[in-house]
């Protein structure tokens, strides 16, 4: 079961509706799960700084089983992950960064 937490400074109204359930069938696709086995967590208007500026940012946190491997994997994974999101909400690309790690928690 992956869980995809997307951390955003952005504020709600800046955020385009449905992104969580487009966030979800992305990470469904790009993960090869099914999206009804996909979490997804979109928290918008935090407090965030990424690289010493407070400009608008995203954090992305990717925690599944089975689906994060190798270095090169998981640079995959993460190109998908950062199309889709630039596409979604259009930050400069220093703005978005990225975790993909294994879950513990995965029957």
């Amino acid at each position: 079961m992956p869980f995809v937490e997307l951390d955003t400074n952005l504020p709600a109204n800046r955020v385009p509706a449905g992104l969580e359930k487009r966030l979800c069938a992305a990470a469904a696709a790009i993960l090869s799960k099914p999206e009804d086995r996909v979490i997804c967590t979109l928290r918008p208007g935090l407090t965030m700084m990424l690289g010493g500026s407070t400009e608008p940012c995203v954090q992305l946190i990717v925690s599944s089983i089975g689906v994060v491997g190798t270095a090169e994997e998981n640079r995959g994974h993460s190109a998908r992950f950062f199309e889709f999101l630039t596409k979604e909400l259009g930050l400069d690309q220093d703005r978005y960064v990225g975790v993909v790690r294994k879950s513990i928690m995965d029957p």
